[in-house]
């Protein structure tokens, strides 16, 4: 099973900043979409913001105005700026891909989850 490769999980104190990466290997072509998904224990996994490969962005309420994020569709990238952490985005964040073939099939591959911790 391909997987994509996060990175950049950690700590934070609330009020910091941290960068999330996802790569997704060159064997997976017509990538439509990407985002990242979080997920807390007992809770389902949410969306929390998602990018397309022409530049349309979705974000989750709870984090809008506080998370970026942007793709760089070259190298099959996708990032997640998160900023003003406060103790609510502690979960394991995971990045997904969605490709479309030539006959409309969609696909979807997963990273292996990073954690991010915001407490002081």
């Amino acid at each position: 099973q391909v997987q994509l490769v996060e990175s950049g999980g950690g700590l934070m104190q609330p009020g910091g900043s941290l960068r999330l990466s996802c790569a997704a290997p060159g064997s997976i072509f017509s990538i439509k979409a990407m985002g990242w998904y979080r997920q807390t224990p007992g809770k389902e996994r949410e969306l929390v913001a998602a990018i397309t490969d022409d530049g349309k962005t979705k974000y989750a309420d709870s984090v809008k105005d506080r998370f970026i994020i942007s793709r760089d569709n070259a190298k099959n990238t996708v990032y997640l700026q998160m900023n003003s952490l406060n103790s609510e985005d502690t979960a394991v964040y995971y990045c997904y891909a969605k490709s479309v073939d030539w006959l409309y099939n969609e696909s979807l591959f997963w990273g292996q989850g990073t954690q991010v911790t915001v407490s002081s």
